[in-house]
């Protein structure tokens, strides 16, 4: 579907079609596995315009979702849009990309080197004036308040963001490991392509997302930085999304605590079992507000999701894994 947009998205609101496809049309870049790339070199000429003009509207407060892909933060962002004042942006790599060279980890827009992590100091004036200026244009041609941008590897770039919106928010959502790798596994090899000699799949050109994550996170883990020559070799792709799902997910409860006030810890399985009252604490915590159709929306598109199946691991895997599922148990208040 365009835009993730079904005839239930059209028929809830038939208003939030214009913002949605705004974003899809104009802001949010075609990445590598995708097709009509051929839009992206028009789609930065408009961003070097939008730099240039004055500041069509104020951004207060954005949204950030962040977390691992495929669990679930897709079908957040789309609830998220529906609420009267939310104008989303799904994984606008290509608007970051104009603004920070370096943040590519798939090779979509760039091949230069690139980095995992910004930090605060990556937050320049002119980076912030760029991404309030394009953010700015979306919202008034959307006729939008707030805007909620998924691009699930923030969750390594919260101090950067912080940097340029002090106010920010963020939703960390998190899914079971085991159904967040089956479904990454399923994802690279039903999209995965060859292009001009060149692999592109979940881990972007030729594995460029992959070894960045092995290089530049994994010697922060003291259990596994001692396997790093193993995981470059490693060619599975269900425990290469593992290793990523639990750094990601250690990353998440880190920022939980290190910005308690601006991280909210949103379980996908909690989502889908109690949509409306999850999204009320969603409203709540955002300083959104309580919008009937949105919640309504959020009750009738959200659902449990079957459990996959297991899968085997490395040996030196099972034990972080295992520890990451009773971490994030423990932050939900699980037993």
């Amino acid at each position: 579907m365009v835009a993730q947009i079904d005839q239930t998205y059209i028929r809830t609101r038939p208003s939030k079609l214009w913002p949605r496809l705004l974003a899809y049309a104009l802001f949010e870049g075609r990445p590598l596995t995708t097709r009509a790339r051929w839009i992206n070199p028009f789609i930065r000429a408009e961003f070097a315009l939008f730099r240039r003009l004055p500041t069509m509207q104020a951004c207060p407060a954005p949204v950030f979702i962040i977390g691992t892909g495929r669990s679930g933060t897709t079908i957040l962002g789309i609830v998220l849009s529906m609420h009267r004042d939310v104008g989303f942006l799904n994984e606008p790599k290509l608007l970051w990309h104009t603004v920070i060279g370096s943040e590519d980890l798939i090779g979509s827009y760039g091949r230069g080197a690139a980095r995992y992590r910004l930090a605060a100091a990556d937050a320049t004036a002119e980076a912030r004036l760029a991404v309030e200026r394009i953010y700015g244009a979306y919202l008034r041609l959307g006729r939008s308040r707030r805007l909620v941008d998924k691009y699930p590897e923030m969750m390594f770039r919260v101090p950067f963001l912080r940097a340029l919106f002090p106010d920010a928010r963020f939703l960390f959502l998190s899914r079971d490991g085991w159904d967040t790798c089956s479904s990454v596994g399923q994802w690279s090899s039903q999209h995965g392509t060859r292009v001009k000699g060149e692999t592109h799949d979940w881990w972007g050109a030729d594995q460029r997302k992959w070894q960045l994550l092995v290089a530049q996170i994994i010697p922060g883990h003291p259990d596994l930085a001692p396997h790093a020559a193993a995981l470059r070799d490693l060619s599975d792709h269900q425990a290469m999304a593992a290793v990523e799902w639990i750094v990601t997910m250690r990353e998440g409860l880190q920022q939980m605590h290190a910005h308690a006030d601006a991280v909210m810890h949103v379980p996908y399985e909690g989502l889908c079992q109690r949509p409306v009252e999850t999204v009320r604490r969603i409203e709540a915590f955002l300083g959104l507000p309580a919008d009937p159709v949105f919640e309504s929306y959020a009750a009738a598109t959200l659902a449990p999701a079957r459990p996959r199946a297991r899968f085997a691991l490395p040996a030196f895997l099972i034990e972080p894994f295992d520890a990451t599922q009773a971490a994030l148990r423990q932050a939900q208040g699980a037993p």
